[in-house]
């Protein structure tokens, strides 16, 4: 069976759904972002601190291409799909679900999460700008987009098991 990568916006539930549709389905859940947290021996703000935002998406990068043979789910970074051949090699490599929220519920989700590096500031601003540049990416490498807009975990869990039969 070919990996399912979980892809969308911080915030959209990507590492909470990717564990228990794992779990659901007998599969080891890979985090890209932990993986590379392990490479580095460093948190993602440390790691975007010191080597900056192209380290850390060259990084993203290396891991996803070691992803081909995990029959697993795979969780990623929001920033992903920011490079054209990550949108590639997820796209053609396995099936690939976007978990979409709006920008405001992503808001409400991680307004008090001071763990990520690219929503230093006006942290509403700044989720609508990436929002904006990101949008086009995850639905041109999605299969399915699923809405997890006032759902529960339960009720996202089956839409993907559905679409996987």
């Amino acid at each position: 069976m070919k990996p399912i990568y979980l892809i969308g916006f911080m915030g959209s539930g990507k590492t909470t759904i990717g564990k228990e549709l794992a779990a659901c389905l007998n599969k080891e859940v890979i985090d890209t972002d932990e993986e590379i947290v392990k490479r580095e021996n460093k948190n993602i703000n440390d790691i975007f601190a010191q080597h900056g935002e192209g380290y850390f998406r060259n990084l993203e990068s290396l891991i996803l291409n070691e992803m081909d043979d995990r029959a697993g789910v795979i969780t990623t970074g929001g920033g992903i799909v920011i490079k054209p051949e990550n949108r590639k090699r997820l796209s053609e490599t396995g099936f690939v679900f976007f978990l979409y929220a709006s920008p405001e519920e992503i808001f409400k989700r991680i307004e008090k999460d001071h763990s990520r590096p690219l929503l230093k500031g006006d942290k509403k601003r700044l989720i609508h700008e990436l929002y904006e540049k990101r949008m086009p990416l995850y639905e041109e490498t999605a299969h399915v987009i699923i809405d997890t807009t006032n759902k529960d975990k339960a009720e996202i869990i089956q839409e993907i098991i559905d679409c996987l039969e």
